[in-house]
């Protein structure tokens, strides 16, 4: 274990002679995992873990995309859980499942997004029209919003089908998935379809920024203590009401915005805080 953080640690040393300080280093700039048991520490929008691993950038049923982000490392049981997510596309006929950001490699707050930091959350693009590329051909993608918002009626476009619902479905009857966050529209297009069984429903959340992607999320897998996991998901389909409160209303034109303060970010988890001080 010691070896392995003086090797991190060394690689953080190079960082500051090409202009960083020991101060400034972030979770962002660590480029590997850190040592000792796999666990998640934190919450999902503040957190960190250990005992990272990254995910083979091709496997069967999905590829990483933008792979130069570094973001690709999770828990190993989001590791596991995506390597069985892409032996089902394949099983299914699927197609091939383009993975974007998962976390960095020991987690922590990350650019672009309000969570993925306890090694538990992946993204999923929706589209599935391409093939198998190299790396390089991954770094230029561009995703593909596949709901219309132009009138207050939102609806998903043709670039939605039952292949995306499917896809949807076969990560969010996984027993390890806590969540999965997708526009309003999708999960409507979600709950019109006559599924056999439903169950698998309730899991899945209306959240908005997610019209070209799925977000994944794992619940606090064993061994963690110090994860700390979100309140259960509301009983039932999810719909009803609770999703129609989600679309705006014709007839209530929607409030003027007002200009929000910039949050100040929590302090970091005590054992997420030592554990980025042995970098600095």
């Amino acid at each position: 274990m010691m070896r392995a953080v003086l090797v991190l640690a060394c690689a953080i040393a190079l960082m500051w002679g090409a202009g960083a300080s020991a101060q400034s280093v972030t979770f962002a700039d660590i480029p590997g995992p850190a040592p000792g048991p796999a666990q998640s520490i934190g919450t999902y929008t503040n957190g960190c873990f250990t005992g990272g691993a990254a995910l083979p950038i091709d496997g069967v049923g999905y590829q990483v995309i933008r792979t130069s982000r570094n973001r690709y490392w999770g828990h190993p049981a989001l590791i596991d859980f995506l390597e069985d997510f892409g032996q089902g596309m394949a099983r299914e006929g699927l197609g091939v499942a383009l993975v974007g950001d998962l976390n960095q490699p020991m987690g922590g707050p990350i650019s672009g997004h309000a969570s993925h930091e306890l090694g538990l959350d992946a993204d999923i693009w929706l589209r599935l029209d391409l093939p198998r590329m190299s790396v390089g051909q991954r770094e230029s993608l561009s995703a593909i919003s596949v709901v219309d918002t132009s009138t207050y009626d939102w609806r998903v476009t043709d670039d939605f089908g039952l292949v995306q619902a499917e896809m949807i479905r076969l990560a969010a009857s996984d027993p390890r998935v806590g969540r999965i966050f997708v526009h309003p529209a999708i999960k409507r297009a979600m709950c019109e379809i006559n599924w056999p069984d439903r169950s698998f429903l309730r899991v899945i959340r209306p959240w908005f920024g997610h019209d070209s992607h799925f977000h994944i999320r794992l619940t606090c897998p064993a061994g963690s203590p110090e994860c700390r996991i979100q309140s259960a998901v509301p009983p039932g389909d999810g719909c009803g009401a609770e999703l129609q409160s989600w679309f705006p209303d014709p007839n209530r034109p929607p409030a003027p915005s007002t200009p929000t303060t910039p949050r100040q970010p929590p302090p970091l988890p005590a054992g997420c805080q030592a554990l980025l001080n042995q970098f600095r």
